[in-house]
């Protein structure tokens, strides 16, 4: 079973992070805010250049500390499961959905309530997709952390083979947004989780996903034969059909 405390209070493990978190965290706050102001203010032309040349010299800047070998998107999981002393949330401080330090992140704050898990949200206008409605992608990759933690839960963890959802209603910009996740059947190679959206109390979305069950090998196995295909400038093909790697945990049965 997973630490029951998925927020962490600390980011300090993480290599990227360590000796400078608040500073790293005021960054990313800041980014995130630009992109929201970006995406809803309109500046006369003269002043938009103005600013967007300020923000390449700041770009410029950041570029020039590029570390050599990339920093980690998440640490590692133990073999047989999320680490031991690293809450689920801590373990992804640069998530595209719950990672703090990522500014294209709200981010969704995650908790948990066992057996299920719960996501939090208020999504502004960088969100949006019809107006005043939060994009479907958005809820779509949100539901995949979600289930994915109420997975954890149960002590399995593994990639999304398939990821379902049905928009009941539409789901509201600048309004809380509360997701819940639960296991609802798991094999030695599968797990199965439903999950659904409520927004004052009535259900805008519901989800289903299936996710394989891999060990760390395996996952590292499946992440270096990927990085092998791009470096080589994509797959091996004989007589039209590409050949897949050995050690890669196929999506589908």
């Amino acid at each position: 079973m997973l630490n029951q405390n998925p927020r962490p209070t600390s980011f300090d493990h993480h290599p990227g992070l360590r000796g400078r978190e608040p500073e790293a965290r005021l960054l990313a706050d800041e980014l995130r805010r630009l992109i929201r102001l970006s995406v809803s203010t309109a500046p006369p032309p003269d002043e938009t250049a103005r600013l967007a040349s300020r923000l390449r010299a700041v770009a410029d800047e950041l570029e020039s500390h590029l570390p050599e070998r990339p920093l980690p998107r998440f640490i590692q999981p133990d073999d047989d499961g999320p680490p031991k002393n690293v809450p689920l949330g801590g373990a992804m401080p640069y998530d595209v959905v719950i990672g703090p330090f990522n500014p294209i992140a709200l981010p969704v704050e995650l908790d948990f309530d066992p057996p299920r898990s719960l996501g939090r949200a208020v999504f502004d206008v960088t969100y949006e997709g019809a107006p005043g409605c939060v994009h479907g992608a958005v809820l779509a990759a949100t539901f995949d952390i979600v289930l994915t933690a109420a997975n954890a839960i149960e002590g399995a963890v593994g990639p999304t083979v398939r990821l379902g959802l049905h928009y009941l209603r539409p789901t509201l910009t600048d309004e809380e947004a509360v997701f819940e996740g639960w296991v609802t059947e798991s094999t030695d190679r599968r797990i199965f989780s439903k999950g659904r959206v409520l927004q004052g109390g009535v259900v805008t979305v519901e989800a289903d996903g299936e996710f394989a069950i891999f060990n760390r090998d395996g996952v590292q196995r499946m992440a270096d034969s990927r990085r092998r295909t791009f470096e080589g400038g994509g797959p091996h093909r004989e007589g039209g059909a590409a050949t897949a790697d050995a050690g890669v945990v196929p999506t589908g049965e």
